[in-house]
């Protein structure tokens, strides 16, 4: 039945194979949100605050050696069949964390290495994930589909460091470790027993030149490859130095402690989730182009927001808006992917999305500590969001990004 006040955000779950990677997906983010909040206490407790850096640096570092790569891999070859593997790989690495850690045995270089393995896993699970979703569902239910998802992406920011907190003390680090790694295996069974859509693949002309013939076409794509670039550069100058200064202008500007930043950052997973929810029920079809910077935008200013806010409430207000901004905004480009790139470069395009889209991170969180010191930290952040917000203004004004639906 159609209509205006039919419930359109659950439209993919009538679709078993979304169901089960659904059901997979959601834990297994659970697990995997437990197992980083986990991982940096327990680190923390081994070589201090600094060595968790590091360790996120090398995660991180996997990721990117790895995500073109499996771009042109899952591409070319089954997608399911590719996440298996990555599900399975990550079970071995993390299982071996738990296992060590169990053991009493565990040291940092033990850490580093399963962290990078970790980063390796995820980069070749992350392209193929991108071009599943379109398999398992209808196109008219890709907007739900990618609705639900954030969802669970989003939800598991709240669960997961929760499930980490209430079971760290009790069992210790290890039992968590052992319940992520359950996590992928639970999600590689499931995979297993989808039965996705067959996708046209891509023509065999080796890695490099699969991934050169990706980014040739990204660069053909003004909304692609202006978004991609201008992302680098907002990631670095907007979301790095929120990583970085964030605590401080919690204990500096606002005079509070752990538990408000704790809170902000609650307030921003709530916000997100409302705004993923809203994006799977309107599901807009029209302008999105335009829809996504103005979203975009105003997120920006809602940073500004939170900043500069002379009251920890207010902040709190405008944390929970910039979620919804984060929340519709990050659904309607997934959905604008895989609906307007064809089916045998989706994967592709998804890699170098996230490849270069983060690319400068290192650099702005390197930036941010380097400036820490020069100003106050809600300055700072704000100056990063207003130069970030002027940046979208500009692209804004572009003939071609009105063209795009």
């Amino acid at each position: 039945m159609e209509g205006p006040g039919r419930v359109r955000v659950f439209d993919a779950l009538r679709f078993r194979d979304f169901r089960v990677l659904f059901a997979g997906q959601t834990v297994s983010l659970i697990g995997d949100a437990a197992f980083l909040t986990t991982l940096g206490w327990r680190t923390f407790t081994l070589v201090g605050s600094g060595g968790f850096g590091i360790v996120l640096f090398c995660q991180a570092t996997g990721l990117l050696a790895t995500l073109l790569i499996g771009g042109a891999l899952a591409d070319r070859t089954s997608r399911r069949r590719m996440m298996i593997v990555s599900d399975l790989a990550r079970f071995v690495a993390v299982g071996a964390l738990a296992a060590v850690d169990a053991s009493g045995h565990l040291g940092f270089g033990v850490i580093i290495v399963l962290a990078t393995l970790m980063g390796l896993g995820d980069g070749l699970f992350y392209p193929a994930f991108g071009g599943m979703v379109p398999l398992i569902v209808e196109p008219t239910a890709i907007p739900s589909a990618n609705s639900l998802i954030g969802v669970a992406r989003w939800g598991s920011l709240l669960a997961g460091p929760a499930l980490a907190a209430s079971l760290y003390g009790v069992t210790g680090s290890a039992a968590v470790f052992a319940l992520d790694a359950a996590s992928f295996l639970l999600s590689a069974g499931l995979l297993a027993i989808t039965r996705p859509r067959t996708a046209e693949s891509a023509a065999g002309e080796g890695t490099l030149s699969e991934i050169w013939s990706g980014a040739r076409y990204v660069a053909g794509i003004p909304w692609l490859w202006v978004t991609i670039a201008l992302f680098s550069v907002v990631l670095m100058l907007q979301y790095a130095p929120q990583q970085v200064l964030m605590p401080k202008l919690i204990q500096q500007h606002f005079d509070r402690g752990v538990g408000a930043y704790g809170l902000l950052t609650s307030l921003l997973g709530v916000g997100t989730i409302m705004g993923t929810l809203a994006f799977g029920q309107l599901q807009p079809r029209r302008r999105r182009g335009v829809v996504s910077y103005v979203i975009w935008f105003v997120n920006s200013l809602a940073i500004v927001g939170v900043a500069l806010s002379p009251w920890f409430g207010l902040a709190c207000g405008f944390a929970v808006f910039r979620g919804f901004c984060i929340g519709f905004g990050v659904a309607i480009w997934e959905t604008m992917m895989m609906e307007l790139v064809p089916p045998h470069l989706l994967s592709r395009v998804v890699s170098l999305d996230f490849f270069g889209s983060f690319g400068l991170m290192p650099v702005g969180l390197a930036l941010a500590a380097g400036v820490a010191g020069l100003a106050a930290p809600g300055t700072l952040i704000a100056v990063g969001a207003l130069v970030s917000a002027a940046l979208f203004l500009i692209v804004l004004t572009r003939p071609w990004l009105k063209a795009v639906d």
